[in-house]
């Protein structure tokens, strides 16, 4: 699929859009002139630059030393306000870089699945990695002291939505991951990161993401002062206007999750309908459930892995990488949906992305894979990372993913047997409803 097929299919449909998937659409269609990307060579050029800014080398480990602590004379230079700094334009960070599947055996064999398609959670991990380098970019104090680390630190806050396409990935050609900023306030950014993957002179969109981010002062982690940004056209104004209507939209959202809200009228009425279909009502008793024909129970389907951290799955604060998290939520995801379908699934989309809390080096991951909603041919799969601390012995949930897959055929319909499962299959209903309203069946 070339991108022009996409955006013109994408945007000729009347049918309801998420934020994140306007943001991606109006990035391409703007900056659809790759003349003004810049290029910065390949992902390893990326991550090799990072640590440079960073001034950490990510080759050796020491457990007690981050490197922050020789940043904290850097301070004194940070801006109070954001006056102090130039402001900024989105081409500024408009960069782009290159995942040489075709010229590089080693990378191709990392990047490859069984199938002979790219493995998409190393895909993650490289738009995670690129979104702080997006960032990195657009920050510009010029009375930072020349050949010195950068006191600032990059963090994912939360991912809005990724979305795969249909396009067949190929492991023998190359990628091209494009991202730059779209809107700014003060220590936050907001940035749209999409790849595509290159076959003779056409190239083909595969997977776009929104992510939030927040940069902090190393020493203290404080919110840093960043630059603003002003747009050069009225498209690019569009953007960065709609940054605060996100932002709304993203607090609306949380206002209304089960934790604080019942579930509205409609739900409750397919809950009562889900409970009244397992039983049998000329007895008129609620003492025995019975499941309908090719349908099943939501506590059967549950997968768990508990992941020990090591220094290689670091980043360059010494914490867990976000990457590496998105890659293994996906991975166990994946394993889950293969035991409920018996065929590999196919992965649409990822929603609402939250990184609640750093994760440190001395800790265990344990990551429980639900089933949570299905829908035809589609089914919804939510994956909560529980982090136990085993320096300050506390345990806490680190990430929620929810993952919206499709199958060959329709999928037997799940049905919830608790109060806690019913919560559960309503919150998944609802990621899968706007999952699939949202995204392009020509996708």
């Amino acid at each position: 699929m070339s991108l022009y097929f996409f955006i013109n299919n994408y945007i000729r449909r009347p049918k309801p859009c998420n934020f994140a998937m306007q943001i991606i659409v109006r990035s391409i269609l703007h900056k659809n002139d790759r003349t003004k990307a810049i290029n910065v060579g390949t992902m390893d050029h990326v991550a090799t630059e990072v640590e440079t800014i960073m001034g950490v080398d990510n080759k050796s480990y020491d457990p007690h030393d981050t490197g922050f602590q020789s940043r904290k004379k850097l301070t004194q230079f940070m801006a109070k306000n954001q006056k102090e700094l130039p402001i900024r334009t989105i081409d500024d960070s408009f960069v782009y870089a290159t995942i040489p599947l075709s010229s590089d055996p080693q990378i191709r064999i990392k990047y490859t699945a069984i199938m002979g398609t790219i493995r998409i959670g190393r895909l993650l991990e490289d738009m995670d990695m690129f979104a702080v380098y997006v960032c990195l970019r657009h920050i510009l104090n010029p009375k930072m002291p020349k050949n010195e680390p950068t006191p600032y630190i990059v963090v994912t806050v939360l991912v809005d939505k990724i979305n795969l396409t249909s396009v067949i990935t190929k492991h023998d050609k190359d990628i091209r991951i494009f991202g730059h900023i779209t809107w700014v306030g003060t220590s936050s950014l907001e940035v749209v990161v999409w790849l595509e993957q290159l076959d003779g002179k056409q190239s083909h969109l595969l997977l776009s993401a929104v992510f939030m981010m927040a940069v902090r002062e190393s020493t203290t982690m404080k919110a840093a002062i960043i630059n603003a940004v002003k747009a050069t056209t009225p498209e690019e104004q569009k953007l960065i206007d709609g940054g605060k209507i996100r932002k709304e939209e993203r607090i609306r959202t949380l206002a209304k999750q089960l934790t604080k809200v019942i579930p509205n009228e409609k739900e409750q009425e397919i809950l009562h309908e889900l409970f009244m279909r397992t039983l049998n009502v000329n007895e008129g008793v609620f003492l025995k459930q019975v499941l309908p024909s090719n349908c099943d129970w939501m506590e059967k389907y549950t997968l768990s892995n508990l992941i020990v951290v090591h220094p290689e799955h670091r980043n360059l604060h010494n914490n867990v990488f976000g990457g590496f998290i998105m890659r293994a939520a996906l991975e166990v995801s994946f394993g889950l949906g293969y035991l409920f379908t018996n065929s590999r699934p196919l992965f649409k989309t990822i929603s609402d992305i939250n990184f609640n809390k750093p994760i440190s080096l001395n800790s265990l991951i344990h990551m429980h894979a639900y089933l949570v909603c299905t829908k035809g041919k589609f089914y919804q799969i939510s994956v909560h990372t529980n982090t136990w601390d085993t320096k300050a012995a506390q345990n806490f949930t680190s990430n929620t993913f929810h993952f919206t897959y499709e199958s060959v055929s329709n999928v037997k319909e799940i049905f919830p047997k608790t109060y806690r499962e019913s919560m559960t299959y309503i919150d998944g209903y609802r990621q899968l409803v706007a999952a699939i309203n949202s995204h392009d069946r020509t996708l």
